[in-house]
Formats: structure tokens, C-alpha cells, sequence
């Protein structure tokens, strides 16, 4: 595969592009499979990016129906229920995506994220995770790294008018599970989205909720839990404040604007990532709309 050249028909469309990052860089996204699974706002304008650059083809799953919060930020979604009904929210993505760029193969997968294993997941180059519990994060990530082929492990979360983004290339220096790292020999300065997400995470996994399900009556115990985990990691509380909390509890749903602004983000990482150009992020990054400014945090274990 990595022989095969771009047909006459791939050089003209992605004329512009490959006068950017060159012939090279368009014949490997072209050739590039990526699974994504779990589209919301920033999910969906990822797809949209990379469905345009010309990806080679892209695989969906996301076997919820649609609700009026999945249509509030998911511009993928047709708002005529008379076209949506009975339709999962992947079935409805593929549909709009096709339209974007006929020359990549955009299709769905019924199936559930935490049955897929290593024989499915290896036919991929990229995978990308969003809308799941924080073990399906670990295990996804780690059959992928159990695999011979590298391939390239994303999360994307947005919650108000902030977001996150989690990077695994395995082939560089970047840790197996930088979430597991000890607070205590973090950097200094580290983002106090970092540690926010990080309690309301352990909060919903510890109560079984799925991703979002977090409400403003939850922030007596989220602040409680927040309490434990910093004595428990010696971490000054000041790092993770309540107001911060209280924000991203208060309301869960995805910020528009910031969908844009992550799915810009990430498609532009997996970009690089399979092109070869330019140098990745490592390992986080971070973006709040209250402050407009957009981080990278380096959280890895130092050998």
C-alpha cells in the first residue's frame, strides 16, 4: 500500500493541499484508515476536517439515537426528525460526510467500543475516542499499544465551552498512561483543566454515570471527591478550583465555538501524525473559551 501512487483523479482534487505538505504527505493520509468512535460537536468537525483532507476512509460507531442535546452541537445531524428517525447517530454522520468528499470511504460499525478487539482494532492507523468512560480509554489504548503496527490513539472531550485533547503515538518518548502519573511530580504550572477533568472523570466512573452525566446537584460530592484525591496526591487544593467545578458540572453540554476550535485541533494532529509533517503535541492539550488561550501540558513520567 505505501507503494501505490495518487490516481490522476486524487492529484486534482488535492491540488492545493499538495502544494502545502507535498505528494508524499497526500498519498499517506489517502492510504490512511481512521476509527472514530463517540461523535459529538468536536467529534464531528474532526471528521468533517479529515473527510476533506482526504483521508483514505473513515469508519464511524456511535450506536445512540438522536437527542436534542446531540443536535445542538453535532452540525452532522439533520434537524427534520422525518429524516433521522430510527437512524443511529454514526448512520446519520456517514450520510452527511459523504457529501463532503465522495473519494473517501466513510462507513458505520454497529458494534460496541469495549467488545472490539485487537484483530478489528489493528486494521486501523488512527483511532479516535470520545463519549466513553474513562476504562474504555485505558483498555482501547492499551490493545492498542499490545499491537505490533503502531497505530495512533486519540481522546477528545469537550464540557462547556471547554475541551481536551489526549495524544498516543507510541513511538515516542511519551507515557503509557500519562493520566497515571502521580500528581505530585507533575510539572508546576499544569493546567487546572488537567486536574478538574481528571475528578469529574473519577466522579462519574466511581457512580456509574456515562460521560456528561453530571449535574449541579452532584458538586457537593465532586468537591468531596476533589478533597480526597488531592490529599491523596498531595496536590494544594488551590490547583483545581471550585468555580471550575462548578462550571463544568453546572453544564456539560458542548460549546459550539469550541467544538470548532478542538476539532480543528485534532484533525490537524492526525494530519501530521500519518503525513509525517510537523511535530505532535505531547500528550495534552487544553482549550477554554473564558480565557482564549490554548495549552499543551507534557504530562509523562521522567526516566
Amino acid at each position: 500500500m505505501d507503494g501505490e501512487e495518487l490516481t490522476e483523479q486524487e492529484t486534482q482534487l488535492y491540488d492545493r493541499q499538495i502544494r502545502v505538505w507535498g505528494a508524499d504527505a497526500q498519498r499517506r493520509l489517502s492510504k490512511a484508515h481512521v476509527l472514530v468512535c463517540g461523535i459529538k460537536g468536536a467529534v464531528a468537525e474532526f471528521c468533517k476536517n479529515i473527510v476533506l483532507a482526504g483521508i483514505g476512509s473513515l469508519t464511524l460507531v456511535d450506536n445512540r439515537l438522536v437527542t436534542e442535546e446531540a443536535l445542538s452541537a453535532n452540525f452532522l445531524l439533520p434537524p427534520d426528525e422525518g429524516v433521522f428517525a430510527g437512524k443511529t447517530v454514526a448512520e446519520l454522520c456517514c450520510d452527511s460526510l459523504k457529501d463532503f468528499n465522495p473519494m473517501v470511504r466513510v462507513s458505520v460499525d454497529r458494534g460496541e467500543l469495549s467488545s472490539f478487539d485487537e484483530e478489528f482494532l489493528k486494521t486501523f492507523d488512527v483511532i479516535v475516542v470520545s463519549c466513553c468512560s474513562l476504562a474504555e480509554k485505558k483498555s482501547v489504548n492499551e490493545k492498542c499499544r499490545n499491537l505490533p503496527k503502531r497505530i495512533s490513539f486519540y481522546t477528545v472531550d469537550c464540557r462547556d465551552s471547554c475541551g481536551e485533547i489526549f495524544v498516543d503515538l507510541q513511538h515516542y518518548t511519551y507515557a503509557k498512561e500519562a493520566i497515571s502519573v502521580p500528581w505530585k511530580t507533575h510539572p508546576r504550572r499544569v493546567s487546572k483543566l488537567f486536574y478538574a477533568l481528571r475528578v469529574i472523570e473519577k466522579f462519574e466512573e466511581a457512580e456509574g454515570r456515562n460521560p456528561g452525566e453530571t449535574t449541579i446537584s452532584d458538586l457537593p460530592g465532586v468537591l468531596k471527591l476533589k478533597k480526597e484525591l488531592c490529599e491523596s496526591q498531595s496536590l494544594n487544593e488551590a490547583h483545581i478550583p471550585n468555580a471550575l467545578l462548578e462550571r463544568l458540572v453546572t453544564n456539560s453540554k458542548e460549546f459550539p465555538p469550541v467544538c470548532a476550535i478542538i476539532g480543528g485541533i485534532l484533525g490537524q494532529e492526525v494530519i501530521k501524525a500519518i503525513s509525517g509533517k510537523g511535530d505532535p503535541l505531547k500528550n495534552f492539550f487544553y482549550f477554554d473559551a473564558v480565557d482564549g488561550k490554548g495549552v499543551i501540558e507534557d504530562i509523562s513520567s521522567k526516566p
